[in-house]
C-alpha cells in the first residue's frame, strides 16, 4: 500500500513538470500576475505604529523635607480618593509642632513680663520726691554759703579794729591771735560751704535727671514690648506652617487610580519635591502617535480610527483623532534616517477602554498600531497598490493586458492605502493590469497571464494539494471522493 503511494506520488511530481516545461512551451511571451480593475469601496487611512498613554497622571511628592515611612503600595494597586498612600513619620512632625508651640509660650510670657511697669512708676515717684529733697538740700546749701560769708566779713573786719588797738595798747596780744584765728576758721568755714554748695548743685541737677530717665525706661520697655509682639506674630506663623506641615505629612489620593510607578519603597530620609507615587486612571487611557508630517496633513480632529496588535487582540479597538500638535519635531528612523514627525493623540471609543482593560489587561505605554481613515468612497474603480509605480516624469502609470500584449497606460489616481488605489482615469471596469511588473517589462511586450484558472502556476498548486492530501491521509487521491476533513476532491483540468 506504501509503495503504490509513493509510486503515486512521484508520478504526480513528474506529471507536474513535465505540465510546467509544456506550458512554458505552448506559451510565448512572458507571463504575467494580473488583476481586474473592479468598483468597490475604499478608504485612505494613515497606518502608524503609537502607544498608550494617560493625559495626566498624579505625583505624590514629599511635601517638606523628613524621614518618610516604608510605603506598602505596589505598582498595579488600586486606590481609592483620598485614601493615605505614604506618611512623614508623625513624631518627626509632633516634635516640630511642640517646639513652635513652645517658642509661642515663651514669647507670651515675655510679652507679660515686659507690659508690667509697677516697678518703674515706683521709681519715678521716688524720683521725683528725690528731686524736691535735693531742691531743698541745695537751698540749704545756698543759705549756709551766705551766712557763712558773713561770718567771714565780721571776722575780717574784727581783726582790722583788735589789729589797731593792739598798736595803742588797747587790746592784748591774746586778743590779735584770737581774732586772727577767728578770721581764718571763718574764711575756712565760708569755703567748705562754697564746695558743698556747689557738690548739691551738681547732685541737684544729676537728681532732675532721674524722672526722665525711669520714664525713658518705661518708654523703652513698650518699645521692647512692639517687637515682641513681631516675634510672636513670626513664632505663630512658624506654627500655623508646622500644623500645616503636619496635615501634609499625610499624602493622600488625589483620585480613583491604580499606582503606576513606586520609586521610593523603604523609610528614608528625603528632600522635599522627591516623587515617591505617581498615580494615574487607567479609564483615561489614550494613544500617542507620531505621525509622517507628510501624512498627518491628510488627518483631522474628529477622524474614525482603528486601533490593532498585540495589545489590543483579534477584535480591532475603535476610537477618535481627539488632537493633532501644531508643531513638528524630527526623529531618526530605524535606519538612521532624520524624519518630521506630528504627535497625533487619539481617544478610544467609550466603551472600548473598559473592554480592553477588562480582557486584555491594557496599561500604560503599550505597543499599538493606528489606522487612521482620512478619507473613504462606497463606489470606486480599484486596483491593487501593486500595479501602479511612477513614470521618469512622475506620472502614475501600469501595464494593462490587451489583446496578448502588456500596454504601459498612465493613469490618474484619487483614494490610495497599502493595498489599493483609486483610479479615476486611464482605465476600464474589468480590464486587467499587471501586479507587480518586472523592470523588463516593456511597453507592448507579449505577455500571458499566469495566474488564470488553467494557468501553470494554477495547475501546480492543484497537483501541491494533492500531494499534500496524499501524505497526510496515506492514501491515493480519488478524484470527485467523499470529503475528508475540510479537503473536498476536485478534478484538476489542464486543458
Amino acid at each position: 500500500m506504501k509503495t503504490n503511494l509513493w509510486l503515486t506520488i512521484g508520478g504526480v511530481l513528474i506529471a507536474a513538470v513535465i505540465i510546467h516545461a509544456l506550458w512554458g512551451g505552448f506559451s510565448s511571451g512572458a507571463a504575467v500576475e494580473t488583476a481586474r480593475a473592479k468598483i468597490g469601496p475604499i478608504r485612505e487611512f494613515v497606518d502608524e505604529q503609537a502607544k498608550t498613554r494617560l493625559p495626566q497622571t498624579y505625583l505624590i511628592t514629599m511635601p517638606i523635607t523628613g524621614r518618610i515611612e516604608a510605603i506598602s503600595l505596589v505598582e498595579g494597586m488600586k486606590v481609592e480618593k483620598g485614601r493615605v498612600v505614604a506618611q512623614i513619620v508623625p513624631r518627626d512632625l509632633q516634635l516640630a509642632v511642640e517646639q513652635a508651640v513652645a517658642v509661642v509660650q515663651r514669647l507670651e510670657a515675655s510679652i507679660k513680663e515686659n507690659a508690667d511697669v509697677a516697678v518703674e512708676e515706683t521709681a519715678y515717684q521716688q524720683a521725683l520726691q528725690f528731686v524736691k529733697s535735693t531742691a531743698a538740700t541745695v537751698q540749704a546749701a545756698a543759705e549756709r554759703m551766705i551766712s557763712g560769708k558773713a561770718k567771714l566779713g565780721y571776722a575780717t573786719r574784727d581783726l582790722a579794729r583788735v589789729r589797731q588797738l593792739a598798736t595803742t595798747g588797747a587790746r592784748t596780744q591774746d586778743d590779735l591771735e584770737r581774732a586772727v584765728l577767728n578770721q581764718v576758721q571763718s574764711d575756712v568755714d565760708y569755703k567748705q560751704d562754697q564746695l558743698v554748695h556747689a557738690a548739691m548743685v551738681a547732685v541737684g541737677a544729676a537728681t532732675d535727671l532721674m524722672p526722665s530717665m525711669v520714664r525713658q525706661y518705661i518708654g523703652r520697655k513698650k518699645l521692647s514690648g512692639a517687637v515682641l509682639e513681631k516675634q510672636k506674630a513670626e513664632a505663630e506663623a512658624q506654627l500655623q506652617q508646622v500644623l500645616i506641615d503636619q496635615r501634609r505629612g499625610e499624602m493622600l489620593s488625589l483620585v480613583d487610580g491604580v499606582v503606576l510607578d513606586r520609586p521610593i519603597s523603604n523609610e528614608r530620609y528625603l528632600s522635599a519635591g522627591t516623587t515617591l507615587l505617581e498615580i494615574g486612571r487607567l479609564e483615561e487611557l489614550e494613544i500617542e502617535a507620531d505621525v509622517l508630517s507628510l501624512d498627518v496633513v491628510a488627518a483631522k480632529v474628529g477622524d474614525r480610527v482603528e486601533i490593532y496588535g498585540p495589545a489590543i487582540g483579534r477584535t480591532k479597538a475603535h476610537g477618535t483623532v481627539h488632537r493633532i500638535y501644531p508643531a513638528g519635531f524630527t526623529k531618526l528612523s530605524s535606519l538612521g534616517v532624520e524624519q518630521q514627525r506630528v504627535k497625533v493623540i487619539i481617544r478610544f471609543d467609550k466603551d472600548e477602554i473598559q473592554r480592553l482593560l477588562t480582557e486584555r489587561g491594557l496599561g500604560v505605554g503599550y505597543r499599538v498600531r493606528v489606522k487612521i481613515l482620512t478619507a473613504d468612497r462606497a463606489q470606486a474603480l480599484l486596483v491593487p497598490r501593486s500595479a501602479l509605480f511612477r513614470a521618469a516624469d512622475n506620472t502614475w502609470r501600469l501595464f494593462v493586458v490587451r489583446g496578448g500584449r502588456a500596454e504601459l497606460q498612465p493613469v490618474e489616481v484619487g483614494l490610495m492605502n497599502d493595498e489599493q488605489v483609486e483610479i479615476t482615469k486611464g482605465i476600464a471596469e474589468g480590464e486587467p493590469v499587471v501586479l507587480a511588473p518586472e523592470s523588463s517589462l516593456t511597453d507592448g511586450a507579449k505577455v500571458y497571464i499566469g495566474n488564470g484558472e488553467y494557468s501553470s502556476v494554477a495547475v501546480m498548486r492543484r497537483l501541491a494539494t494533492i500531494i499534500w492530501h496524499m501524505v497526510k491521509h496515506n492514501e491515493p487521491y480519488v478524484v470527485g471522493g467523499p470529503p475528508r476533513g475540510k479537503l473536498r476532491a476536485q478534478a484538476v483540468c489542464i486543458g
